[in-house]
């Protein structure tokens, strides 16, 4: 059985449709890239698969039962969108206050859980303002993973980071995928998709599931047909 599943989502801005016909599947345990060109509808697409825009029509399902209302959104999926989200006034650790609810949970997860893999238990102190590109990414990420969703969806990951960040991201998704987790991550970075074990393209509103090795030209005819 899929972890996630989304079947037939249309989304439309106004009178301008976006996606028509997207099919998308990720299993435990998989990272899905999905790929296309600059307003393809991918930033839309994660939105409806995070809870935080309503389709159209189509349908989506956890498990194998169908996402009604917002709960099962805030159950599975973990959002981190292209920009920070995180509150520059305040402290790292203010910002995972807002968060986590349960002040147990939190420690345990700076001291020996996800945060600490991510390294954000140095960084508490820190103002969020104050942070680098690649440590205001590895924040996010942890606020995103309050409450150990299953499903983790990231938007550009890589966006204005530098090739030592990108290294740690992605190291850092490698092993939350290693532990049963799934990743879906929209991305223009080639080598985001070594990553992946399945790769989905967003052209003129619909999805296509194409061949994860495809790389440079060949990639590229993918994403424009």
């Amino acid at each position: 059985m899929e972890r996630l599943q989304a079947v037939n989502i249309a989304s439309s801005y106004g009178k301008k449709k976006v996606l028509c016909a997207v099919n998308i599947a990720a299993g435990a345990g998989q990272c899905v890239g999905i790929v296309g060109t600059n307003g393809c509808g991918k930033s839309t697409l994660l939105n409806i698969l995070a809870g935080l825009r309503k389709a159209d029509s189509g349908e989506i399902y956890f498990d194998g039962a169908r996402a009604q209302g917002r709960q099962p959104f805030i159950r599975y999926a973990g959002y981190v969108p292209q920009e920070s989200s995180l509150i520059p006034e305040l402290s790292v650790m203010d910002n995972l206050r807002l968060w986590y609810e349960d002040a147990d949970a939190l420690r345990q997860s700076l001291e020996q859980g996800f945060l600490r893999a991510l390294g954000v238990d140095r960084m508490c102190r820190e103002r969020a303002g104050k942070l680098s590109g690649g440590m205001k990414k590895r924040v996010s990420i942890g606020c995103a993973l309050a409450g150990n969703p299953p499903i983790l969806i990231l938007d550009e990951p890589d966006a204005a980071l530098d090739l030592p960040g990108k290294a740690d991201i992605r190291g850092y998704l490698g092993m939350y995928k290693q532990m049963g987790g799934t990743v879906l991550l929209a991305t223009h970075d080639e080598i985001d998709l070594e990553l992946c074990d399945r790769v989905f393209a967003l052209s003129g509103g619909v999805s296509k599931e194409i061949d994860r090795t495809l790389r440079g030209e060949d990639l590229l005819r993918q994403i424009k047909e």
